[in-house]
């Protein structure tokens, strides 16, 4: 998601994307926490971008058991910038919300350092206590300058390449992931690899998804991406941004990619289809996969560790709007959706790897049947802790969105890399003023 966010399971939750639209239902009485309420059933509204997991590893039904007053009822838009704007509106106008609004990473500072008076305080419903149980970079990046927690870590993103077995063995290439991290152990080996593949490709497949998609994974190898620890914004003068960039271009230039907006319907079909053999993976994507590719694909794909360092793409926060109506409520169920049990649950069903520390030892063996049994504990889970502590700037995913706009211009309209660059950076000051 998020991971992820970013963005994230069609087949199992294929849901239509509804802009701006949540579904606000059910008795609006007052009720404590865990016991019936004179007054009747609460229902619970959750408003979540791409695939969280929690409807498919069942944690709701759950959670409605150990709550029988209590309903919950889910929205959820495939694309997180379509979700953002319409988040946006909503709180500007402050009404439409959910009682549990998710916030992707790369916006998380729009909303401690701007957005501060549209969030509950979570303190208030005793979130301090849960200090502690959460890495301390996540839990740090939603808590504002004069300590007011705005919302609780669900997954972070560590990096990994997930891939097609069945194409790259008909291109003639090894399948064994131990192989595979050694060949592509740099981003330039990756890339020499997929020349190697499109040479002897099954028809209609390209080596990569996205180059956006191979950017965001670059990039999330990075420390300072778009703004210095300082708040400088310096995406212009950063190598790292550079060489993202460079790179993809190289891999759009090649032939090496599908031409697939990430989160649009024809990248959706894609992973059923078989269209490409690798894509560059966040834990959370595991799921999105599961999702699309369905049952078909069970067995067909691998893990193997990422080209050059670790990095982190994605991961996401639960939060509670001002104009929430069920405050309290809302608070309990982020606390359990959030703790480590349910954390451990999702990441072994779904793939989302957890941000609170318990979980992260919990699943550490973990392997995934889906994946022809990769050791997705192992793998994600040294990514996690190589990964760097990235900085976070207001405008994160806003920059980063324009950035993938320009390179998609550059792979489906072949755009010179120059002229893509500068609408990149005219869309980002136009976007951030």
């Amino acid at each position: 998601m998020p991971i992820v966010r970013a963005v994230r399971s069609a087949a199992a939750r294929r849901v239509a994307v509804r802009l701006g639209a949540v579904a606000l239902a059910g008795s609006l009485l007052a009720a404590c926490d865990s016991a019936a309420p004179a007054g009747g059933e609460i229902t619970l509204t959750v408003d979540l971008f791409g695939s969280f997991g929690y409807q498919e590893a069942g944690l709701y039904a759950e959670y409605e058991k150990l709550h029988p007053n209590i309903r919950i009822k889910q929205t959820d838009t495939e694309d997180e910038q379509d979700y953002w704007k319409s988040l946006q509106t909503r709180l500007a106008g402050g009404a439409g919300l959910a009682d549990v609004q998710a916030i992707e990473v790369g916006r998380i500072a729009s909303v401690t350092q701007e957005q501060a008076d549209r969030f509950e305080d979570l303190n208030k419903f005793g979130a301090a206590a849960l200090k502690s149980a959460f890495a301390d970079a996540k839990w740090s990046a939603a808590t504002t300058k004069d300590g007011k927690v705005l919302g609780l870590g669900t997954d972070v993103g560590p990096e990994a390449m997930c891939y097609r077995t069945d194409l790259l063995r008909a291109a003639g290439l090894p399948t064994d992931r131990e192989v595979l991290a050694q060949k592509w152990s740099t981003w330039q080996g990756y890339l020499d690899l997929g020349r190697q593949y499109k040479q002897h490709a099954p028809a209609k497949t390209a080596w990569l998804d996205s180059v956006g998609s191979l950017y965001a994974v670059m990039t999330g190898q990075a420390a300072e991406r778009y703004y210095d620890s300082t708040g400088k914004l310096v995406y212009e003068s950063n190598p790292a941004v550079r060489t993202a960039w460079d790179t993809s271009v190289t891999a759009a230039a090649d032939g090496l990619s599908a031409e697939l907006d990430q989160w649009s319907p024809p990248w959706n079909q894609a992973f059923a289809a078989g269209s490409f053999a690798t894509i560059p993976c966040p834990a959370w994507m595991l799921g999105y996969i599961k999702g699309q590719a369905g049952d078909a694909g069970r067995g067909k794909w691998d893990v193997a560790r990422l080209p050059g360092s670790a990095g982190n793409w994605g991961g996401s926060y639960l939060a509670v709007p001002r104009a929430a109506r069920h405050k309290q409520e809302a608070y309990e169920l982020i606390r359990w959706l959030t703790a480590p049990e349910q954390q451990a649950r999702l990441f072994r069903e779904q793939g989302q790897f957890p941000s609170a520390v318990a979980a992260i030892a919990e699943v550490s063996d973990a392997k995934d049947p889906y994946f022809s049994d990769a050791p997705i504990g192992r793998i994600f889970g040294d990514a996690a802790k190589a990964a760097p502590v990235q900085v976070l700037g207001v405008d994160d995913k806003t920059i980063a969105d324009q950035i993938t706009n320009a390179l998609s211009e550059v792979e489906r309209k072949g755009t010179s890399s120059k002229d893509a660059w500068e609408t990149a950076r005219r869309g980002v000051k136009n976007a951030t003023g």
